[in-house]
């Protein structure tokens, strides 16, 4: 493996909320393969932040901040990097625990490939089956119709016009691939293309900031890779499930910014009107199925 990052070179930022047990298991997967850890705490209550402090404050390499409310996702990365000083960033979910080697392989990932800002890698559910998101295309307004629709199987036949946009059923690649985007469980990044591209959108509570991100260094030119052999497990939803409809207000919400902000321009109002009034229908479906198991399971 060539062009390995030197380990003080490589800041860790985790940003978390109520992540429980997970969080402990996440720095400890990456402690000793990083130069540095910048823990940002969303004004957790539930002792999660509180046990790492304990067993890791004393770490000269751990620095913990905790914020006195929820500002949600981006603007606790953003804190994060502000207070982290390596030429890598590792923005990595509190709920995601890393291989040996994924830190190193993430990096040669981002180092080989000329030109590119960002590389995620292949996150795993816990039962080791590929996970969606991790390595996918931007979900364009016509995508999401086509997936909304169940148009995706005319894929098979007209590929450029009829594409998914979650790529984690095809064959998985064997090296580095580019990709148009990551998930923000797991982005490993080069200061100077974060100088470049800007940070995080903070209008973005929680969800698709990691799609804007991908789409701006996309614009000024980053690529982006897919790492497959960077294996990372991802008890996707650790943090979400005590507030699911709040989580999936913010789910759409994101979306519906992230369409008007890059293709309201570029798409006829024939097709963006149908697409967001999809996204909000969607949600009203899901908030009204989580609403009424809450009530049955209030009632058993």
């Amino acid at each position: 493996m060539s062009n390995i990052c030197e380990q003080n070179q490589i800041s860790l930022i985790v940003v978390n909320y109520n992540a429980g047990d997970a969080l402990f298991d996440c720095i400890t997967s990456v402690m000793g393969r990083v130069g540095e850890i910048v823990i940002v705490d969303n004004a957790s209550s539930d002792q999660s932040i509180e046990r790492v402090e304990k067993i890791f404050g004393s770490d000269v390499c751990v620095t913990i901040i905790k914020l006195p409310e929820n500002l949600g996702f981006s603007k606790a990365c953003n804190i994060g990097y502000k207070h982290a000083s390596g030429q890598y960033l590792f923005f990595l979910n509190p709920d995601c625990v890393v291989e040996p080697d994924t830190v190193q392989t993430l990096c040669a990932g981002l180092e080989n490939h000329p030109g590119t800002g960002m590389a995620g890698g292949l996150l795993l559910n816990p039962d080791g089956t590929e996970q969606a998101g991790g390595r996918r295309l931007v979900p364009t307004p016509w995508r999401s119709f086509v997936k909304a629709f169940g148009l995706s199987f005319l894929g098979t036949f007209f590929p450029k016009t009829f594409s998914d946009f979650s790529l984690h059923d095809q064959p998985l690649p064997s090296v580095p691939v580019s990709v148009e985007a990551v998930s923000g469980a797991c982005m490993f990044v080069k200061r100077e293309a974060i100088e470049s591209v800007g940070l995080l959108d903070e209008a973005y509570f929680m969800h698709c900031e990691d799609l804007d991100w991908c789409m701006r260094f996309r614009e000024n030119d980053w690529q982006i890779v897919f790492v497959p052999k960077a294996k990372v497990i991802h008890a996707k939803g650790t943090c979400s499930r005590s507030r699911p409809i709040f989580v999936e207000w913010n789910k759409h919400k994101g979306m519906t910014r992230f369409y008007k902000k890059f293709f309201h321009d570029k798409y006829p109002r024939v097709l963006m009107w149908p697409v967001l009034f999809s996204v909000w229908l969607r949600f009203l479906i899901v908030a009204v199925y989580y609403s009424c198991r809450h009530v049955f399971s209030m009632r058993g």
